[in-house]
């Protein structure tokens, strides 16, 4: 009876704590949703024409290959870290001698990060659509320039 008594006496929520606790359910979807998609990305690594394998190496010295997408800009390669995973991108910085399997074949390369006008023209070049963005959770872009060695 004490349960009906309760129920009785309780208060209407007010429209304020029902909007901020709708936006923190919002909030969590969203979360989970671009968890679940940056999962599904780094487990399966779609590759196709405009991606390549570039392979970093860790302090210990083991290899790690990433599948990243292919951007070529005025006769340069690029590669962009469009994602919140960026381990390559640490490693690489760490570590630039870096192999890149492009076309099926494998070679040595420098990951050198982009300057400031690469990365503009990099990225006005090869933007992203709003879609990808919301799936990604809007994760800062960075580049990193791949030059043969």
């Amino acid at each position: 009876m004490s349960a009906m008594s309760d129920d009785a006496t309780r208060r209407p929520r007010s429209p304020a704590v029902k909007a901020a606790r709708l936006i923190v359910i919002l909030f969590l979807l969203y979360a989970g949703l671009v968890a679940a998609f940056e999962s599904m990305l780094g487990y399966f690594q779609p590759a196709g024409p405009n991606t390549l394998v570039i392979t970093t190496t860790d302090d210990d010295g083991t290899t790690n290959d990433r599948v990243v997408a292919r951007l070529e800009t005025d006769g340069q390669l690029f590669v962009a870290v469009n994602h919140w995973p960026r381990a390559w991108y640490r490693q690489a910085l760490e570590n630039p001698s870096v192999q890149v399997t492009l076309d099926g074949e494998r070679s040595a390369y420098l990951a050198v990060p982009a300057t400031d006008e690469e990365h503009d023209r990099v990225n006005n070049e090869h933007g992203l659509g709003i879609v990808f963005r919301i799936l990604t959770g809007f994760p800062r872009r960075y580049f990193v320039r791949l030059d043969p060695r």
